[in-house]
């Protein structure tokens, strides 16, 4: 087998890491407090009995519970695990690591706090039911992996019911980044969208709503011909306008597109397209090179089905397609809804809105089109980079001025007001993850150089932190404490920069008992400390301390 046929090298590699590293940290989230507590008695003031009066100020002024609490920034990530990635129905347990991950997009790339929540439910009412009961507790809801047709009931029910935005990302998030990416590969390949053939590979939540879109920026839906598990979608499909209202999405597709009634399946679909749009079946193999081959010239692939593509980018280049794009970030051109969900998130909590519309869905597009345009379109860069410092800001800031113009936004404030706060919010969740990396005791060796130098300064850690052993700044303040706030000094081995950068507050609040905490030089020998280097101590620079 060819290597355009076969798994490219390293492709496997993220599963591995993945394997060896969640159980290493126990997860991907854990909670911090935003206040600073000085001693105990800040608890006063944070609990009982100061607590008290916010909460008589907001049962007078309902409003006020953005201002006192963290609701205003909180989303709830949920789901039943019922269609998990590729995955299929693998249950609300297994699914946990996803809703963990995306709260983890949430707050690096949004600044967005967010809470994973997999239910069990026994049928689409208990789903909407719990759902709908939290709507006192948090700014917005994300739904996730859940399965079709009972996903869009789902969606719409909680959207009418739910005075706090509610998104499917699969299927809203998925489509404002396939509209974003398919507008600049048009603009690569020469081709206007309103005269493109589109052959849509399945037919679920991410197709139906890039359907939806698409047609309202312009695609003509006569031109579009989708596919599901039974073949090409058309008027003469009896098995789908028999499941009214179950199906009423997919009902219209057949009734508005393929207006040359084609019929067959994926291969049928596929022959003279311009562009490809596939959110299916996991592959490789799901895509035969062969029907890549009989696309029109120029073509785009969007093979974008998780964790593998419908056909490997290498393959579907060799059979002739101009650009492919995938959901990974390991190849080029990753059209994947964590481009935009974070940051129409943003917008939508920076102005308090109370849903999001279509219209805000095409402007985060646009704008996230209009992003990767300005840096410089080419085959393999038709979208930004997750790494783009100014992705998230322009998209938060141009949903939520859609939002303005919708009228749903109980908030009124100017582009560079949100382009700034949106900016800082993430610029504060990427001071509190520095904050909260792991740092490593330096070895034994280390810890008897230091006892040498005062006679009298050697830190016993033995009942604190094992040597080796990885840790985060708050732990080591939990395990201070444990010790009575009587430790000598502590030998830490990481980056001084990284420590004099912490903000003073986070300082204090992470490791407020540490009167010494010693930063250790020393070379390194194959990525690891040498016990046999010379240490050097010195006292952290950082005020306060």
């Amino acid at each position: 087998m060819s290597q355009a046929r076969s798994e490219p090298p390293k492709a496997g590699q993220p599963a591995d890491e993945a394997m060896r590293l969640h159980p290493f940290y126990g997860g991907k989230m854990q909670t911090l407090p935003k206040c600073a507590i000085r001693s105990f008695a800040d608890f006063s003031v944070w609990y009982t009995p100061g607590v008290a009066a916010p909460c008589r100020a907001i049962e007078r002024e309902p409003d006020l519970v953005f201002e006192h609490t963290n609701r205003g920034n909180l989303v709830a990530v949920v789901s039943d695990g019922s269609r998990v990635l590729g995955l299929g129905d693998i249950g609300p347990e297994a699914g946990l690591p996803v809703m963990e991950g995306k709260a983890l997009l949430f707050k690096y790339l949004g600044g967005v706090d967010a809470v994973a929540l997999c239910l069990r439910s026994r049928s689409e009412d208990d789903f909407i039911r719990a759902v709908e009961m939290l709507e006192p507790s948090f700014g917005a809801i994300n739904l996730e992996d859940i399965a079709q047709p009972k996903c869009f009931r789902i969606l719409e029910a909680l959207r009418a019911r739910m005075k706090i935005p509610v998104w499917h990302d699969d299927q809203q998030g998925t489509a404002v980044v396939v509209l974003a990416g398919l507008l600049n590969a048009l603009e690569v390949v020469g081709k206007p969208l309103d005269r493109v053939r589109i052959a849509m590979v399945g037919i679920g939540a991410a197709n139906t709503a890039s359907y939806r879109l698409l047609t309202a920026c312009g695609a003509d839906p006569a031109r579009i011909v989708a596919c599901d598990t039974r073949g090409t979608l058309h008027r003469g499909r009896g098995d789908i306008e028999a499941q009214q209202p179950a199906l009423a999405a997919k009902w219209a597709i057949c009734r508005e597109s393929n207006a040359d009634g084609i019929v067959g399946g994926v291969a049928e679909a596929l022959r003279g397209a311009d562009v490809c749009l596939a959110f299916s079946t996991p592959g490789p193999g799901t895509i035969d090179a062969g029907w890549v081959r009989a696309m029109a010239r120029d073509a785009i692939v969007f093979a974008c089905a998780n964790p593998v593509p419908e056909i490997w980018p290498s393959a579907a280049l060799e059979a002739g397609a101009r650009i492919v794009a995938t959901g990974r970030g390991d190849f080029p051109n990753q059209v994947n809804n964590s481009l935009c969900f974070p940051a129409v998130f943003r917008g939508v909590l920076d102005v308090r809105a109370t849903t999001i519309t279509d219209s805000m869905a095409i402007a985060a597009a646009r704008e996230v089109a209009a992003v990767a345009s300005e840096r410089g379109l080419s085959a393999e860069r038709i979208v930004p980079r997750m790494d783009d410092p100014d992705l998230y800001p322009r998209v938060a800031a141009a949903t939520a001025l859609a939002a303005q113009q919708e009228g749903v936004a109980r908030l009124r404030l100017t582009r560079e007001q949100l382009v700034a706060r949106a900016a800082q919010s993430i610029a504060a969740a990427h001071g509190v993850d520095r904050a909260a990396q792991p740092v490593e005791l330096a070895p034994a060796a280390a810890h008897q150089h230091l006892g040498d130098r005062g006679g009298n300064a050697r830190p016993d850690v033995r009942n604190c932190i094992e040597p080796g052993q990885p840790f985060g700044l708050e732990d080591l303040a939990q395990r201070a404490r444990m010790r009575g706030d009587r430790l000598g000094g502590l030998a830490v081995r990481t980056d001084p920069e990284r420590v004099r950068a912490l903000r003073l507050e986070q300082v204090r609040a992470f490791a407020q008992p540490l009167r010494d905490v010693l930063v250790l030089g020393a070379r390194r020998a194959h990525g690891r400390l040498s016990e046999r280097a010379p240490a050097t101590a010195t006292r952290c620079a950082c005020p306060g301390w």
